[in-house]
């Protein structure tokens, strides 16, 4: 495909369709990544959520800012299967100590 200019590039930089462009967003269950996760399904992209389970829930109830667990994974999911996207828990649980 020949570029002439910005017109030619999705709203990413990239010279093709975003229904040809996969995206895969890091998804903490927070409003910024899942603002943008549904923005960019919206927008057509190829979405793949994926959230690092970093604490088991328990322990991220008793860390102060922490993330990545129990609440915060359900509501990456929920956002995902709103906007018909598939997300993708990862276990790193054991890594992350």
């Amino acid at each position: 495909m020949a570029l002439d200019g910005a017109e030619d590039l999705n709203s990413l930089g990239f010279p093709k369709p975003p229904s040809e462009t996969r995206v895969v967003v890091a998804m903490s269950g927070g409003v910024d990544s899942s603002v943008v996760a549904a923005e960019l399904a919206r927008e057509g992209y190829d979405v793949v959520g994926v959230t690092l389970q970093l604490y088991d829930h328990g322990a991220a109830l008793a860390k102060k800012g922490a993330c990545c667990a129990g609440a915060d994974i359900r509501d990456a999911r929920r956002v995902a299967e709103a906007m018909g996207f598939p997300h993708y828990v990862l276990d790193y649980e054991s890594i992350f100590r």
